[in-house]
């Protein structure tokens, strides 16, 4: 795997999208029972090496940075997204989760190693194992978001970025710092994390959610997917909101791709609705409708 593939692999698996202005450790070398070969990538809050182990079997460590030892929020977040991606492990459309620990000071994850990029890049570039490959992606993101909801976890995260695809089209859903155990009653979150383009309208105006708003991140994921564009315009949350609740100049998947079953977009049209009520209450009722209008 070229250096640059190895880069946008691991950019792409773990969130890391801008460089910062922290400090990273040193460099290459012995870490406990692992030799870190390079380092693939600094964001803000972690680093990404690409190492293995004395058996030569290669890992991707995730690290939280040397200067945030002593910054109690990060060193929460990093620890609760390690604890509940071990959770939601048993499902092969979960990255692969080996442990997690401190080392030197230092806080990591260990995770599996895929070979692969993530939907955001195949999209950008239009990558041929995307176009051949959509429908059964589509289904594989699905029961990958299932699995999550089986296992007592909202994935709150859900977008391109953060499903990797391997070059046999194998799914791999990452990133779950930002997961929230799922509770008896609407979740009500004091501060209002994720990406506003793929967040539900109660989401964006800071009311209580449930599951339902991962099924609109997988909504608003699917009609990107399948048309090339987003379906709600706007660079603020503000904007994005006012979009999803106007609705004026929504266009519909097939006004868009015309070629679309009509099973299909509405679906995903489904998925979108404005009230959670009229959403599917649950991935595995998404999962089902999904086959069937593939033939999957």
């Amino acid at each position: 795997m070229a250096g640059a593939e190895v880069s946008c692999y691991i950019t792409c698996v773990f969130g890391l999208f801008s460089r910062s202005n922290h400090a990273s450790s040193a460099g290459p070398g012995a870490f406990g029972k692992f030799t870190l070969h390079e380092l693939i990538a600094t964001g803000g809050m972690a680093e990404i090496w690409l190492a293995s182990d004395a058996g030569g079997k290669q890992f991707a460590i995730r690290r939280l940075l040397p200067d945030l030892r002593g910054d109690a929020t990060a060193r929460k977040r990093f620890l609760h997204g390690c604890d509940a991606l071990k959770q939601c492990q048993g499902h092969p459309g979960i990255i692969g989760y080996y442990e997690h620990g401190k080392i030197d000071g230092l806080l990591y994850c260990l995770l599996e190693y895929v070979e692969g990029a993530s939907l955001k890049v195949l999209y950008a570039r239009q990558d041929q194992v995307l176009l051949d490959n959509v429908a059964q992606i589509l289904i594989d993101m699905a029961e990958a978001l299932e699995h999550v909801h089986e296992s007592g976890y909202l994935h709150l995260d859900f977008k391109p970025e953060n499903v990797l695809v391997s070059p046999n089209a194998a799914v791999r859903l990452v990133d779950f710092d930002l997961a929230q155990p799922i509770s008896e009653k609407p979740l009500k979150i004091g501060k209002n994390p994720g990406t506003p383009t793929y967040m539900a309208p109660e989401q964006l105006s800071g009311q209580p959610i449930d599951r339902r708003v991962d099924v609109f991140a997988f909504g608003v994921t699917a009609y990107e997917l399948l048309t090339y564009q987003k379906p709600f315009a706007g660079e603020t949350s503000t904007e994005i909101l006012h979009a999803q609740t106007d609705r004026t100049n929504f266009m519909s998947p097939r006004m868009l791709n015309p070629e679309l079953p009509i099973g299909l977009e509405k679906i995903v049209l489904k998925c979108l609705e404005l009230e959670p009520n009229k959403r599917y209450p649950f991935l595995s009722v998404l999962v089902r409708d999904l086959k069937q209008s593939l033939y999957l």
